[in-house]
């Protein structure tokens, strides 16, 4: 059996990424990669916070895509940071 390499990831994707169906993209590629964790807007609304827990390929894959987003987004900057992974998400949500 292989040694999975889990980790933690927070990713603020900036830009008009909020009401262009940003946190349903993240979450249904999220949820294809078999990650989980959750995304949501933040309040200064040009923002969306993406926390995600997996395989580090995984999370590295979810990342190319947030660099891009759906047609109707403009994503203009993509911040990550990195953490031990916790194993206390069972899915992954749609925070609103």
């Amino acid at each position: 059996m292989k040694n999975r390499d889990l980790a933690s990831l927070r990713v603020i994707v900036s830009g008009d990424v909020q009401g262009v169906f940003f946190r349903a993209y993240a979450a249904r590629l999220a949820r294809g990669l078999g990650l989980t964790g959750y995304t949501q807007n933040l309040p200064r609304g040009d923002s969306v916070e993406v926390i995600a827990e997996g395989e580090r390929r995984q999370l590295e894959e979810l990342i190319s895509h947030l660099r891009v987003g759906p047609p109707a987004a403009n994503v203009e900057n993509v911040t990550t940071s990195w953490s031990e992974h916790t194993g206390i998400y069972s899915e992954f949500t749609i925070r609103f």
